[in-house]
């Protein structure tokens, strides 16, 4: 985790860049009112505080604001609102009456087999508005591709993008809808055009070290969409391995009995499985993917454990 200004980003603004469990947070200290963009994992939400504490000291948080709802960018939510009870919080519009209800099956969380304690929301972050942070007015503009509901957020003096997951230095997050029927390839498509008519000069995306060569990103994100539209049984793969490591950075070390529930419980496998692997059984096709992650370094095994690297 590394955490300060980096250089062009505003003055009053400091990334937290967190491990790839978390998402980075973005914490703004303006003169009247401060504000945190993405909370990280659930796991980390004692971390998360005390970063955000070691900067605000006695200063409350005022304003939360999280970029989507996957439980690694919105998992400290509880955390910080009990902390900070007057904190105003501020979602994407499109999952609201979800979280009002607290559908978690509606919600990623259930299908990815993942965790994210209950919090609630004040405002909406609508695309086509502006938000105040850290004493400028930032832009809201919609990111579908790799969450329907994303936004980002661009502020025009510095032309600083906050990217969530639809732009990295070396990518962008899995295109979850595809993984379920609905088109989403053509999203990210437009959502990269769209961050390239921006032309940020720096961006600091949801996992990763702030960037500033963008145009590089960008080609590189339009050759690595080009590939997964050409083979989309790969982009399947990959996802399933990317929500398996995520488990193991987790959990660190679980037992075997507990990872095949775990397995039978994240209804994305079997959605997935039943989508593009219907002639491999589930069963056999976890292994597979867990034998490629041993083999890789990634995680390790014996007779009762599975342990992360």
């Amino acid at each position: 985790m590394r955490e300060g200004p980096a250089a062009g980003l505003p003055a009053n603004l400091v990334v937290f860049e967190r491990g790839w469990l978390s998402s980075n947070n973005i914490l703004f200290v303006g003169a009247e009112e401060t504000a945190l963009v993405d909370t990280g994992y659930v796991t980390h939400a004692d971390q998360t505080l005390a970063l955000v504490e070691s900067v605000l000291g006695a200063r409350p948080l005022d304003r939360l604001l999280n970029t989507h709802l996957h439980s690694d960018h919105c998992g400290g939510n509880a955390a910080l609102q009990h902390r900070y009870p007057a904190v105003r919080t501020s979602i994407p519009p499109g999952e609201a009456a979800l979280v009002e209800r607290w559908d978690e099956s509606g919600l990623s969380f259930l299908a990815t087999g993942q965790t994210c304690p209950r919090f609630g929301f004040t405002g909406l972050l609508q695309p086509g508005t502006e938000c105040f942070l850290g004493d400028k007015p930032w832009q809201v503009h919609g990111a579908p591709g790799h969450d329907p509901h994303s936004v980002i957020l661009f502020e025009p003096i510095s032309r600083t993008l906050i990217s969530a997951d639809a732009l990295w230095e070396n990518g962008f997050g899995i295109a979850f809808p595809e993984l379920t029927g609905e088109p989403s390839f053509g999203d990210i498509a437009a959502t990269l055009d769209s961050i390239e008519a921006l032309a940020p000069l720096q961006v600091i995306p949801g996992h990763g070290a702030v960037f500033s060569q963008v145009e590089k990103a960008l080609a590189i994100a339009r050759r690595r969409l080009d590939s997964l539209q050409h083979d989309p049984v790969k982009h399947a793969r990959h996802a399933i391995k990317v929500l398996m490591k995520f488990k193991l950075l987790e959990v660190q070390s679980i037992a075997l009995h507990e990872w095949a529930e775990w397995l039978r419980s994240a209804s994305y496998f079997g959605v997935v499985h039943s989508r593009f692997f219907a002639d491999t059984e589930l069963d056999q096709l976890a292994e597979d993917i867990l034998a490629e992650l041993i083999a890789a370094g990634a995680a390790e095994r014996d007779s009762s454990l599975l342990r992360n690297i």
